[in-house]
This record gives structure tokens, C-alpha cells and sequence, in this order.
């Protein structure tokens, strides 16, 4: 399958803000108005989905909405970004509806996280077209610990260069959207390898609960000489992101997967450094394979952004880690 980059932004482009997870009816005014100041700050023009704030029991919206505001963002030759409110748990209900001649007609950046995974993986798989794990519009609502985020975004979204994603200086796991002034940062203390080696490939990947809801069906990208890149949020504990990981493991064709680098956790989640790398010792098929944790991006503050169907190089085999993301 033929690869295709979108073309990276540029000062007084249209970003579309849409959402195939849940609605916009949950995030408050004001972070929505710094967010769009933010956005519009970085020189790009805002514009909504027609149906964003619309929403049901399940804090989202009929599939029929959700998809008019995809394919009208994607369809619209001035839109050239897409962002998503934010993530929630059925984007994958889109999938069987898409129009992916359309959107491989229009290739643009779509960026977001989380349950927008299921969006990441099925657009790679279908039309070939590299999208982005980064932070969601909502993301960009924060007044403190952004800086990191805006930086990476901009790496990503904004320049041609290859760039290394390197360690934050301090991160956070606060309920920040409830109380923007009374941030907890601590110090970062850097990745950790887990497996020594080096490794070259494809990223694929993302929220790893979600990742998975794409397996056994026609929207489950390739794993041939891929670089996996996963996190998980609060609701997995050790056992399930064991049993999720042990999942991805038995597909056909894992056998193509050349390194992983793991985000970091969400303390919620239990999931330390003694019993992550505990869980990636007792893996058989990930003995030769270079793992790498303690990443920034995911569920904590701050993330950086990277390119689904994009290059990884990481180098495990010294140290200090290093992961470098390469550009077409």
C-alpha cells in the first residue's frame, strides 16, 4: 500500500474541530474559547462540525452526525487539519460507513488520541494515509504544563524536519480540567528500557484497548515491519493491560513487529515499573525485540504528537534511549 503524507500546516489554515467520540456538550466554555485562542494564536482559522454538540445518554451523538461532520471536514477544500473534541469509547461505531475514497481523495491531518485510535488504524489500513496521535482540542484548553504539548505539535504538524522525542522535564496526572490552577507536576525520570536493541519501522498503534477492537476485521492495519507505539488509560490495571498486550501478540503476522515503546501510565492504573517489566519479560515473543517505557504521550500531561503509518527509529541499545521519528 502506497503511503501518503498529508501536507503539514501553515499560518492561516482551516482547522476543522469535530466529534466522532463524544460531543462537545461536555467540554465547558472556557476551556473551549482558550483552546480556539490557542489554535488561532498559532495563526490558524477555527471552524466547528455542524453537529458537534449534539448528544445522547452515551455523551455522543447518532453515527449519522458524527459522520456528516468527517466526511463535510474532509470533503471542504479549505480545511486543511482536523481536530477531534475529544475521545470517549465508539468511534469504531463509524468505520463501516466511511467514505474512504473520499478521504483518500482529500488526504489531510487528522489528529487526536485515545478512542481516536480506532480512527488512526482503520484510515492507515483503508486508504494509506498517515494520521496523528497527539492531543485532542480539548487538550489545548490547559493553562499550565502545555508547553511541552505545544512543542511536539508543532515537530509534527507545522515542520518537514525529522525530530527525537525526548523526556518531558515534569509531568502531571491531576484532574486538570476540573482545576486549572492547582497543578501537581513532579520531575520526569526518563525512559526505561525494558528489552536492549534497535529498531526501525512503521508506527502503528495507540491506545492499546482500542487498538485492539480493530482485530479479526478489515480495518486492523498491517503489523509487517511496524514499530509499536502504546498506552492505556485509568481503567487498566496490570491483569488487563497483560491480557491486551497477550491479545496483540497472537495476531497473525506480530511476528513483523520490530520494536514498542510504551507510554506513560496513569497512576490510577497501577501499572509500575516492576510489574510492566514483569509483564514484558514473561513474553516469549518480545525477547528480541528492543522495549522502551515512560513515554510521553498517552492519558498524562504533557504528550507528544507523532504520525500513525509514519518511521520510527529507536535505539535501545545504549544508556539512554533514543526515539527519533523520521519524515517522508
Amino acid at each position: 500500500m502506497k503511503i501518503i503524507y498529508p501536507k503539514h500546516l501553515e499560518e492561516g489554515d482551516e482547522i476543522r474541530i469535530i466529534a466522532p467520540s463524544r460531543s462537545m456538550h461536555i467540554i465547558s466554555k472556557e476551556l473551549k474559547d482558550l483552546a480556539e485562542k490557542r489554535l488561532e494564536a498559532l495563526g490558524f482559522k477555527v471552524t466547528y462540525g455542524k453537529n458537534i454538540y449534539d448528544h445522547d445518554d452515551f455523551n455522543s451523538s447518532s453515527i449519522s452526525s458524527r459522520l456528516r461532520d468527517l466526511h463535510d471536514a474532509f470533503k471542504d477544500k479549505n480545511v486543511r487539519g482536523i481536530f477531534t473534541v475529544i475521545g470517549g469509547f465508539n468511534s469504531n461505531q463509524l468505520l463501516k460507513y466511511i467514505d474512504w475514497n473520499l478521504i483518500k481523495r482529500n488526504p489531510k491531518i487528522l489528529c487526536g488520541y485515545s478512542d481516536i485510535t480506532a480512527l488512526n488504524g482503520s484510515i492507515l489500513r483503508k486508504t494509506g494515509l498517515v494520521t496523528y496521535y497527539g492531543p485532542h482540542f480539548s487538550s489545548l484548553g490547559m493553562k499550565k504544563g502545555l508547553d511541552y504539548t505545544l512543542d511536539y505539535f508543532k515537530k509534527a504538524l507545522l515542520s518537514k524536519e525529522s525530530y527525537e522525542i525526548k523526556p518531558s522535564e515534569k509531568w502531571s496526572n491531576d484532574l486538570w480540567y476540573k482545576e486549572q490552577e492547582k497543578r501537581k507536576f513532579e520531575a520526569n525520570p526518563g525512559y526505561k528500557i525494558i528489552n536492549k536493541g534497535k529498531a526501525k519501522g512503521r508506527i502503528i498503534g495507540g491506545n492499546l484497548n482500542t487498538f485492539n477492537l480493530l482485530q479479526g476485521t478489515e480495518f486492523m492495519p498491517s503489523l509487517a515491519n511496524s514499530v509499536l507505539f502504546l498506552e492505556d488509560d485509568s481503567d487498566t490495571k496490570p491483569v488487563l493491560f497483560d491480557r491486551d498486550l497477550q491479545s496483540l501478540i497472537q495476531q497473525p503476522g506480530f511476528e513483523g513487529v520490530r520494536g514498542i515503546v510504551i507510554g506513560r501510565f496513569e497512576k490510577a492504573s497501577e501499572i509500575k515499573d516492576r510489574l510492566l517489566e514483569q509483564i514484558i519479560k514473561t513474553k516469549r515473543d518480545l525477547k528480541n525485540i528492543p522495549v522502551i517505557s515512560g513515554i510521553d504521550f498517552g492519558h498524562t500531561t504533557p504528550q507528544a504528537t507523532f504520525p500513525i503509518g509514519g518511521v520510527a527509529y529507536i535505539d535501545a541499545s545504549g544508556k539512554k534511549p533514543k526515539i527519533m521519528i523520521e519524515r517522508n
